[in-house]
């Protein structure tokens, strides 16, 4: 199976890691920069848990954000955060 990410989808899933502590994920992250998606397993559940993590705290964050303009912009942020989740996942089940 090929996994592909759009550069969008893998910008935010370079951010996502970017917020972790380095150390567990410097594999992944290496990866993710070199555009190298051929993840194993361990890879894409470690991926998938974070981002399904990060979609967790972005709907918090939007059910608290008073000012319009800032919720819109989250709620595209979480809708290509639910984007590369979908493939992730899908990517795990075929693996």
């Amino acid at each position: 199976m090929q996994f592909h990410l759009e550069i969008a989808e893998l910008n935010l899933l370079a951010n996502v890691l970017l917020e972790q502590d380095p150390r567990p994920y410097q594999e992944l992250m290496n990866k993710i920069l070199a555009r190298d998606l051929r993840l194993d397993g361990d890879e894409l559940q470690q991926a998938a848990d974070l981002l399904a993590a990060k979609k967790l705290r972005l709907k918090d964050e939007i059910a608290r954000q008073p000012d319009a303009s800032l919720k819109l912009n989250l709620e595209q942020q979480l809708a290509l955060l639910h984007r590369v989740l979908e493939r992730v996942n899908e990517a795990c089940i075929m693996f």
